[in-house]
């Protein structure tokens, strides 16, 4: 079985992309987290201090977006990926990263990137 915590829809402000235009301003960006623990111990405490905190984690990539550059999507996702294992009960962590105004001379919704890392055994 695995449990997890989902975080959807995460809106922030950073400045990544490979163009001069995206380096000259922040942009929208949104995440998506599926973060894997066991979270067997919190559901039978009722206690914050027994899980991931989903609030500590959401503060931890608005700083990464938000603080940090990079010219590539998939830099940012493996940073995010990163943070997030940085919680040793975090087993795995699939990060979603969307452009939310990609510059691309077509009408795209969003442009973006999923990676999953976990721990080795």
């Amino acid at each position: 079985m695995t449990d997890r915590i989902e975080l959807r829809g995460l809106r922030l402000m950073g400045i990544h992309g490979a163009l001069a235009e995206e380096q000259a301003r922040p942009q929208p960006f949104e995440a998506d987290l599926d973060v894997e623990a066991d979270l067997g111990a919190a559901a039978r405490s009722d206690d914050l201090s027994d899980t991931v905190d989903y609030a500590a984690l959401v503060e931890a990539m608005a700083r990464v977006v938000g603080s940090e550059r990079y010219a590539l999507l998939e830099s940012l996702a493996e940073r995010m990926a990163e943070v997030a294992m940085g919680d040793e009960r975090v087993r795995a962590v699939t990060v979603a990263i969307r452009k939310l105004r990609p510059p691309v001379a077509a009408d795209l919704g969003t442009a973006g990137v999923r990676i999953t890392r976990a721990r080795q055994p």
